[in-house]
């Protein structure tokens, strides 16, 4: 079997070398471009109304005229109380400063990666990275190694970056460019006492002075009264606390009621603040909330469940119960009245506006059951976006939960409400995933904390494929915990050993090995009570598969072994040729990796010639690059080469750079081998090329 294999390929590999594919290859080596990267420039529209904060900004030019005599860059860190505007200086100053800085702006709001008060920074420094033109197969795993990529990237960089949101120093300091002409922007509610190891300035941001308030106010409303009437207009200043969010709000208030004095506009809310004894800036809230029509004050109330900070109009139909031009004219009545800000991608709403909106629901409540019956048209709508997306990302693969219901027309049935995405291609569908991550993964807390398990262990199903892609570690363990807990509540067998498997993972590749062995052992328990369907002997597989893989990461080859044969030989009993495949493919890199070069031979053999007879194009190359692998450590370059050439390529048409540098890697080593030492140097150097272009770290792992 193993001879014939190889007698094959050799003769594909003629092939290759008649067509001049090979030669094509050394040419793409010698006459490759860099990847040209944009430079970043990660700041929203400028504000349609801003009102110059002078001293604060006079302050910032001041620490940066002080110059360079640091060995790190300037953090200026601006701190003030919530709605304070801190977040609109801290963009408005990088926007005046770009120029200065011509490597680029990138901008990060922790709060977006902030779960239980906790951030993750790997994943913000990942989010950095990204930023710089790092594809997410290239992030290294660790926060440690991130930070070195990090470093590497930012060297001699003149780079401004915007962290938003900022609870502590520690949370900052992975995140700083290892250039000394660079500038950080940081907000924060409070001081950052633990910022050390960086220059640093803070800047305090006081509430908008009495003037400033009323220029602000005038801006948005651009109304006659305001000059007419100005002790109306200090006073409505006054009661908005210098709150440029609470101004937006006013102002828009202001405008809708044209024809009532500005003075009786501020004695109708002064009354209302005397009878409910409330600051007169919530009173505005309520009287721009009570100017509301039906359909806009619901969602109002409603928009606090919304899983993600980007609102969009198409799951917010679902979220209301209506079609899409019902749903964007609601937000849009929303952002006429200040509540909320709209931008290109969706809208967003501030956070003491949806504080406010909080409290209206619950002063407000419409039917006991609306708002979970709008919770769960709204999460049902993103689990089905997020199946539709990874069936067609990832292909067909075993889930347990029941494929999504299409879109009805009848709106209001929660399993089916709200307009189907339109993914035009594979490409289409992992955007959409990466795009509305934040969303998926607030999703999954959400349906477990409303009691609606099967939704929350679904979602995780459907990220998987997303995961592989895109490692953001904190989210998808707490998205996998929360799934193991869905599935335990709702005693489904099936989703109880599959979210324990699909757990194990991110565990295991974050070096938490005693954690994942627990949830595999629990998972091959419980897998013990299935019974004897394809469908359940095909799941016992599997969590044999998982336990195989942690062993083989742990380097406990002979436990790996044993996993990968027991799963073959289940899937061989079922008729599963594709897990007979996968299996001899995993039981010949244990091979490979144990240094038992001849077993590896005949099992990465058998499994090549079984993906090319399946037509698994990407398995086929992974396959032959490992028998090439294989082949060379057991002394037979000549077999070894027409496999890796035909992997390159294969690696190429993929556009995938991590699998390309290794096969590069590996060719360099296989020419010295065959006393080919100029083409060895070719290979050689463009790995290293290719992995310095994407922002890797140096074969030695330091960074700059």
């Amino acid at each position: 079997m193993a001879e014939e294999t190889h007698n094959s390929v050799s003769g594909q590999a003629d092939v290759v070398v008649q067509a001049g594919r090979i030669g094509e290859l050394h040419q793409h080596i010698h006459t490759g471009a860099p990847a040209e990267h944009p430079v970043p420039h990660q700041l929203p529209p400028e504000l349609a109304h801003f009102e110059n904060r002078h001293d604060e900004q006079e302050g910032i030019r001041c620490a940066l005229d002080e110059g360079p005599r640091r060995a790190g860059p300037l953090a200026v860190v601006l701190t003030g109380i919530a709605g304070i505007g801190k977040t609109a200086l801290g963009f408005h100053v990088a926007r005046g400063l770009a120029d200065r800085y011509p490597d680029g702006v990138l901008s990060l709001d922790l709060d977006d990666l902030r779960r239980d008060g906790a951030v993750d920074v790997a994943d913000a420094v990942g989010g950095l990275l990204t930023g710089l033109g790092v594809r997410p197969e290239w992030l290294e795993r660790s926060l440690a190694a991130r930070t070195r990529q990090l470093w590497t990237r930012t060297r001699d960089k003149r780079l401004i970056v915007v962290v938003d949101n900022a609870r502590y120093g520690s949370e900052i300091l992975p995140l700083l460019p290892a250039s000394p002409h660079s500038l950080v922007i940081v907000t924060s509610q409070g001081r950052l006492y633990d910022l050390d190891g960086t220059a640093s300035v803070e800047i305090a941001v006081p509430p908008l002075a009495a003037d400033d308030a009323v220029r602000l106010l005038a801006a948005i409303v651009d109304d006659p009264r305001l000059t007419a009437e100005p002790d109306a207009a200090a006073e409505l200043v006054q009661g908005c606390g210098g709150l440029p969010a609470a101004l937006t709000v006013a102002g828009q208030w202001v405008r809708k009621y044209r024809r009532k004095s500005l003075s009786r506009l501020v004695v109708e809310l002064t009354g209302e603040l005397r009878a409910k004894g409330i600051p007169m800036v919530e009173a505005v809230w309520d009287a721009s909330y009570a100017g509301l029509g039906p359909r806009a004050a619901r969602l109002y109330r409603l928009l606090p469940q919304y899983p993600a900070p980007l609102i969009e109009a198409e799951p917010v139909a679902a979220l209301l119960g209506h079609d899409v031009d019902d749903a964007l004219d609601a937000l849009e009545e929303l952002e006429s009245a200040g509540l909320l800000e709209g931008r290109d991608e969706g809208f967003r709403m501030h956070d003491l506006v949806r504080g406010h909106a909080e409290r209206r629901a619950r002063q407000d409540a419409d039917d006991a059951r609306d708002p979970l019956a709008a919770r769960t048209a709204l999460i049902r709508w993103f689990r089905r976006q997020s199946a539709r997306a990874d069936l067609l990302a990832a292909g067909p693969r075993m889930t347990l939960a029941e494929p999504p219901a299409p879109a009805a027309d009848d709106a209001q049935d929660a399993a089916t409400a709200g307009p189907d995405v339109d993914f035009a291609d594979k490409a289409a569908a992992l955007t959409w995933l990466d795009e509305h991550r934040t969303a998926l993964y607030g999703s999954v807390r959400t349906a477990f904390a409303s009691g609606l398990d099967e939704d929350a262990w679904a979602l995780c199903e459907s990220l998987w494929t997303h995961f592989l892609d895109h490692p953001h570690y904190a989210d998808v363990i707490d998205a996998f915990r929360t799934g193991v807990a869905a599935a335990d509540r709702s005693e489904h067998l099936g989703a109880r050993i599959r979210m324990r498997c699909q757990l194990a993972r991110p565990l295991w590749e974050q070096g938490r090995y005693d954690e994942a062995a627990e949830q595999l052992d629990r998972a091959l328990s419980a897998s013990e009570l299935l019974g004897t369907e394809k469908a359940e002997r095909k799941l016992r597989a599997s969590t044999l598969e998982f336990r195989g893989l942690l062993a083989a990461e742990a380097g406990d080859w002979a436990a790996a072994v044993a996993d990968f044969e027991a799963s073959r030989a289940i899937h061989a009993e079922i008729g599963n040729g594709y897990g007979v495949l996968l299996q001899t493919y995993l039981l010949g890199k244990t091979a490979l990796r144990r240094g038992d070069h001849e077993a590896a031979v005949r099992l990465l053999g058998e499994a090549h010639a079984a993906a090319r007879e399946q037509r698994r194009e990407r398995l086929s190359s992974r396959a032959g690059f490992e028998l090439g692998r294989a082949l060379r450590r057991a002394g037979r370059t000549a077999e070894a080469e027409p496999l890796m050439t035909e992997a390159l390529a294969a690696a190429r048409r993929r556009g995938s750079g991590t699998d390309e540098k290794r096969i590069l890697e590996e060719l360099a080593a296989l020419m010295a081998e065959s006393g080919r030492p100029a083409e060895a140097e070719e290979y050689g150097a463009a790995a290293r090329r290719l992995a310095e272009e994407a922002g890797a770290l140096p074969a030695d792992g330091r960074g700059a």
